[in-house]
């Protein structure tokens, strides 16, 4: 979960920033976009630009939001059994060596992120280490290491540059509309100030509304990675380790720079990251893949 809060969170505020940026190009210094097809191509580079550079940041926004730290030299057996364990399993999955770091939070929690498949992040809370045996930690490092293994990072950045290219193009296209149907019969040229707010305000919400379409995809994933660690680590101690979490009572607890996303109830369920725990046992038991 942590993985997509921060992904999405940095994607919304680097959007939001080449959104004005676009805007203010138009609005300020007059700068034509021309038709639909050159409108679309901006939307393009703006957008996948957006995602990449989202994807750029991930580890370092990671460790900067929740604190954690990379294990370098390890100050303990348990953090030398944690490099050790992640070491084999991404041998065994074929990916690079991840970094490994750990964060202070009472939650069971752990993320991977990083650009690609040889220079990614692994973290575990102090809450997982605490809260789960090393069968079940192990468990979840393999459901992570296979999140790497299946690039799936990657995979949701080129969607989410998809998603930002539409909501930056229709964002615009509304934005002229309306602009032009409150100017009338003015004889103002270009876009005015009205045109910029429009805009600012119908990409938030449409970046909101995409970001459903990503968590959808993410949640889709998480089976994915629960089959790889299945592989790594057998379907036991995953399922282990998924009951566990089900019978947390704690809610997880977000950085407070990204807090604000916390949704709960219906709305909750669309921007759910990762679907209901007892689906993804059920898929383990049955050998869903």
């Amino acid at each position: 979960m942590m993985r997509i809060v921060l992904f999405l969170a940095t994607n919304l505020a680097v959007m939001v920033l080449l959104g004005v940026v676009m805007t203010v190009l138009q609005v300020v210094f007059g700068v034509k976009l021309g038709n639909t097809g050159s409108l679309l191509v901006m939307s393009a580079v703006f957008g996948m630009g957006g995602s990449l550079i989202s994807l750029a940041m991930s580890k370092q926004i990671a460790k900067w939001t929740t604190g954690a730290q990379v294990i370098t030299d390890p100050r303990n057996e348990s953090e030398a059994w944690l490099l050790a364990t992640v070491r084999r399993q991404a041998d065994q999955a074929g990916v690079g060596m991840p970094e490994v770091a750990i964060y202070d939070a009472p939650d069971m929690n752990a993320f991977a992120t990083g650009m690609s498949r040889n220079s990614s992040l692994v973290a575990v809370s102090t809450g997982l280490l605490r809260g789960m045996s090393r069968s079940e930690v192990e468990a979840v490092l393999a459901h992570e290491v296979s999140h790497i293994a299946n690039g799936d990072m990657v995979t949701l950045t080129l969607v989410q540059g998809v998603l930002n290219t539409f909501v930056i193009f229709f964002a615009r296209v509304i934005g002229t509309v309306i602009d032009n149907a409150m100017r009338g019969n003015s004889e103002r040229e270009g876009p005015g100030f009205a045109y910029f707010i429009i805009v600012m305000v119908l990409q938030v919400v449409l970046g909101l509304l995409a970001s459903i379409v990503v968590a959808w995809f993410s949640r889709y994933r998480e089976f994915r990675a629960d089959a790889g660690a299945a592989r790594l680590g057998g379907p036991g101690p995953m399922i282990a380790a998924l009951k566990r979490l089900q019978a947390a009572h704690e809610p997880p607890v977000l950085p407070q720079q990204v807090a604000a996303f916390g949704i709960s109830g219906t709305m909750g369920k669309l921007f759910a990251s990762h679907p209901p725990i007892e689906e993804r046992i059920a898929a383990l038991q049955g050998g869903r893949s």
